[in-house]
């Protein structure tokens, strides 16, 4: 398989592609690609029965997409945690140098590395790491750009795009923060969130809000960090 095809399973499993449809607009958006270009992929992993794609509604992995894009995406994140925890590469700085990496990993590589770092559950990003049979934890698909006003919130991780990151890393805020949607803007200006854990409210671009998926805080969450 090509490294530009893994790129598009990888994005469509980020997107939630493993439990529901994903759009061509959400694919174009994640791989900063043309409208052209995701269909004519998206045709080639039909006929390769990597997905299935209904016209107007969406694309979703088949069992056999799913097990190969979780498996991409273990050495994918593996190499993040390596990056960040061994060799001290920011949070923003990985991505590139995983992707390299991930596309030069096979399975022996990849669960040597696991036993190495010690079994990590999460990416820096917050992605669920799968297993070596491509087995994992399902993950929360809820963008914060769904959430209601009012609505206090965990952000439990991020598309592993390097604007984003970089964006992110920008607003200061982190993966675990507890936030509260405060206001939606007309015409898709910035969600005002306040964050809990930082004590401070922050100005989230709709672009990046559709890129950031959040979890709903348990009792101790709200307790402690919204006092």
């Amino acid at each position: 398989m090509t490294p530009n095809k893994e790129d598009y399973l990888k994005i469509i499993f980020e997107l939630g592609g493993d439990v529901k449809k994903v759009s061509n607009k959400q694919i174009l958006s994640g791989l900063n690609v043309s409208a052209a270009s995701v269909s004519e992929m998206v045709a080639k992993l039909v006929k390769e029965k990597y997905v299935t794609h209904m016209p107007y509604q969406g694309i979703q992995l088949t069992q056999k997409g799913v097990r190969e894009a979780a498996l991409l995406v273990r050495n994918h994140r593996l190499w993040e945690v390596f990056l960040v925890q061994k060799l001290h590469y920011s949070f923003n700085a990985v991505h590139k140098e995983a992707e390299v990496l991930e596309h030069v990993t096979n399975s022996d590589l990849a669960d040597h590395l696991d036993v190495f770092l010690g079994f990590p559950k999460r990416c820096p990003h917050g992605g669920v790491i799968p297993d070596s049979h491509g087995q994992f934890q399902r993950q929360s698909h809820e963008p914060l750009a769904d959430t209601e006003v009012g609505e206090t919130v965990v952000i439990d991780r991020v598309i592993d795009d390097h604007e984003l990151l970089d964006y992110i890393i920008e607003l200061g805020l982190n993966i675990g923060d507890v936030v509260t949607l405060q206001k939606i803007g007309l015409f898709e200006s910035p969600l005002a969130i306040l964050d809990h854990t930082q004590h401070r409210e922050m100005q989230v671009s709709v672009k990046a809000a559709n890129h950031i998926f959040i979890t709903h805080p348990t009792a101790e969450q709200l307790a402690s960090d919204t006092k």
